[in-house]
Parts: structure tokens; sequence; C-alpha cells
């Protein structure tokens, strides 16, 4: 399981331009748990500011985000404000799927946040062989300097249970098309699978939203252990 866990995290475009062009990141910050010793939230926020920061970018999905690590990032990218629920309870219980974004230059039309289950509108819930609760974000921006509208969807699918991952794969399809319509679509995630397994065979295949996937043709892993020398650093 540790070699798919956090393995590849997709960005995932539709095919509908958006001709401003926007830097958008994925970035699961690795929940804050003092298991991780040195490598611990407190030891390490800084360093995640100062990546959103470095690469200047306009949207970034976190995933594992606790209520505590959302008020650090905010303090630490005063620039930014984020839209997004703790899983638990829909209010600041449990992890984030939350979406930072840059106030100056974008303004939220709508926003809200749907389960990973087969009741997507309440708190808490999970199905399948899901191990634990599991949410997205979605929310709908106006572009201040384009005039043009797009919306972001940021999840975490599960990551044990193998029918949770295909069954949150077709939910995520299902509510992207519904929610976003003739609306161009970034969707970001920690999906917890490679290229070579249902859960991205479900987005990529499916028909209802023409997507397209802009990493290069053998990404590397995402998951690093703390590694500085790895291809990107969680």
């Amino acid at each position: 399981m540790a070699k798919l866990f956090g393995i590849l995290l997709l960005s995932l475009v539709s095919s509908t331009a958006i001709t401003q062009e926007l830097n958008v990141m994925t970035f699961n910050i690795r929940l804050n748990t003092a298991a991780d010793s040195m490598n611990a939230w407190p030891y390490r926020k800084d360093n995640v500011a100062s990546q959103i920061l470095f690469h200047d970018v306009h949207i970034v999905g976190v995933q594992e985000a606790l209520h505590d690590q959302m008020t650090d990032l905010q303090q630490r990218l005063p620039r930014y404000k984020y839209k997004g629920v703790g899983r638990d309870d829909g209010k600041e219980k449990g992890e984030y799927s939350a979406i930072f974004y840059k106030k100056d230059r974008f303004k939220i039309k709508d926003s809200n946040t749907f389960w990973l289950s087969e009741t997507p509108s309440v708190p808490g819930s999970k199905n399948w062989d899901a191990a634990i609760t599991r949410v997205a974000t979605w929310a709908v921006f106006y572009d201040k300097e384009s005039k043009e509208e797009f919306m972001v969807i940021n999840t975490h699918f599960d990551h044990i249970g193998k029918e949770a991952r295909a069954k949150s794969a077709e939910l995520l399809v299902a509510q992207a098309d519904k929610l976003a319509k003739s609306t161009p679509l970034i969707i970001t995630g920690d999906f917890n699978c490679t290229r070579d397994d249902k859960p991205y065979e479900v987005i990529i295949s499916q028909k209802m939203i023409p997507l397209t996937d802009p990493a290069p043709a053998n990404p590397p892993g995402t998951f690093c252990n703390f590694q500085v020398n790895s291809i990107r650093l969680c």
C-alpha cells in the first residue's frame, strides 16, 4: 500500500480553453501529527507556505489539511483566501480538501463541498469500502483580469478502499458534469492511484466532460517521504 499512497497527484483540465494563463498547484501537505517527529507540521509549515509563494500560484488545492494547518497557512499567505470545510462535520473537524486562491485577482461566485459517498450532501458520510470520510470542495471563480469564469474542484480519494476510489471517481465526474456544465473546469487532488488504476480510467475515459491530463507521459511519483532529493516535495 505504501507504493500507492499519495503516489500521483493529477491536475485535469477541460478542453474548453481558459484564455488567461493560470498557475495551479495541487499539494498534499500531510496532516499535523506528532508521529512525524522532526518532519511534523510545526517544523515544516513555513516551508509549505514558501513553496506556494515561490511558485506564485494563482490557485492551490490542498489535501490532508487540519483546521490548525489551514489557520497557519492563512497567516503565512496574506494574499490568499480559501474555501473548504472539515470533512468530519462540514465545519472545522477533520481534514480539509480546500482551495486557496489569490483574493485580489479572483472572486468566488459560488462554492460548496460534497462528500464522496452515496449521500454527498451529508457531512461525515462514507460508503463502499472507504476507510475514512472523504470530500471534494468546489468553487466557481471570476477572474478580474480576463473577465472569465472557471470552476475548480479539489479532492482526496480514499487510501484503502479500491471500490471507494472507483466510485469516488464516478461521483466526481457526475458532480463535475452537473456543476460545471459549460464552464471551464480544473480538477486538483490526491487520487491515491497511478495511471494504471481504475479511478484514473474512470475519470479520463468518460464522455460526459472532455478532460485531459497535462502531466508528462511518464510522470514521477509524488510520494516523497520527506526526502528533499525527490522530484517534488510533499
